[in-house]
């Protein structure tokens, strides 16, 4: 069932588990998220970039609401990062039914300028959303973000921004970074700052990249040909501990690129006669929905739908 943000993430904020947030660019992966929700029973949030509605636009939305609607759990489809007000009014028109606004690159005046005006009109078509107070780091499609500009949320400042914006879910910055790159070793969460913040808020709290980049995957993916780095990710002791205090949406993109690639890579290097697009994109949904299906179920949310 197509539902908002609100429907889903309210519930998992009481109940102390997670709700993935995984992005989606193609049928595929859609339909690997959404199957592996369904067969679950778990919530589960599809979400679109602003890269995303240019790669597939309508076409592709259209793919997420009809498996949505179809669905016999609770599914929502989030634009991720929306980048003004424009493109919030954009994916409402598209069918969306959350949407976050991230204007996290401006002051905090500011920040709460162009959130309300997001608030006020989505609000006004029964959609929720999601905005961002503090600056995550590392490199996610249009957003980039150096180490230095980086900056955790402050726990006062949240309280008077959820106050002023009406917001229904916040991001906070807690250490978590986007991209495969993010650190050495395994990152350091900073939980105080999230069970402050949760202690003095109550709305659903949101952890962006979230991804674990499991080193299965990633030699997988070398032993496939593809060449990356000391890729590393959160580990899935830090989600479930964010989870019990507050973290109710965990978005994951990076271990959903990384799992599809590995799936292309070992069915062309297994034969490499094959030019069956079915037996090439195929296996790219299982790797995915096995990656989908560890991650709820560290987050808790199987069960939950």
């Amino acid at each position: 069932m197509l539902v908002t943000g609100n429907d889903i993430l309210v519930p998992a904020r009481a109940g102390k588990y997670g709700v993935g947030s995984f992005n989606t660019n193609n049928m595929e992966i859609t339909q690997a998220i959404i199957h592996t929700a369904e067969r679950l029973r778990s919530p589960v949030m599809v979400q679109m970039s602003e890269g995303a509605i240019k790669y597939g636009g309508q076409d592709l939305a259209n793919i997420v609401i009809d498996l949505a609607r179809r669905a016999t759990v609770p599914v929502a489809l989030h634009l991720d990062h929306g980048s003004s007000y424009e493109s919030a009014l954009k994916a409402i028109k598209m069918g969306f039914t959350s949407i976050m606004i991230d204007a996290s690159h401006h002051d905090f005046a500011g920040n709460v300028k162009e959130t309300k005006r997001v608030v006020e009109a989505a609000h006004a078509m029964g959609i929720s959303v999601e905005s961002e107070l503090g600056r995550l780091g590392g490199i996610e499609e249009h957003i980039v973000v150096d180490e230095k500009d980086a900056f955790l949320t402050d726990p006062e400042e949240a309280v008077q921004f959820i106050e002023q914006t009406g917001t229904d879910y916040l991001a906070i910055a807690i250490g978590t970074s986007h991209g495969a790159f993010k650190g050495k070793g395994r990152p350091y969460i900073d939980h105080a700052r999230i069970e402050k913040i949760a202690s003095l808020t109550g709305i659903p709290l949101v952890a962006h990249g979230s991804s674990g980049v499991p080193q299965e995957i990633v030699e997988r993916f070398r032993k496939a040909g593809g060449e990356i780095g000391d890729a590393a990710g959160i580990a899935d002791e830090d989600l479930q501990r964010a989870t019990q205090f507050g973290i109710a949406k965990v978005n994951v993109d990076t271990d959903l690129r990384l799992a599809s690639t590995v799936g292309i890579r070992e069915a062309l290097a297994a034969n490499a006669k094959e030019f069956d697009p079915r037996k090439i994109f195929g296996p790219a949904r299982d790797v995915m929905a096995q990656v989908i299906e560890h991650k709820l179920g560290v987050l808790g949310s199987v069960g939950k739908a």
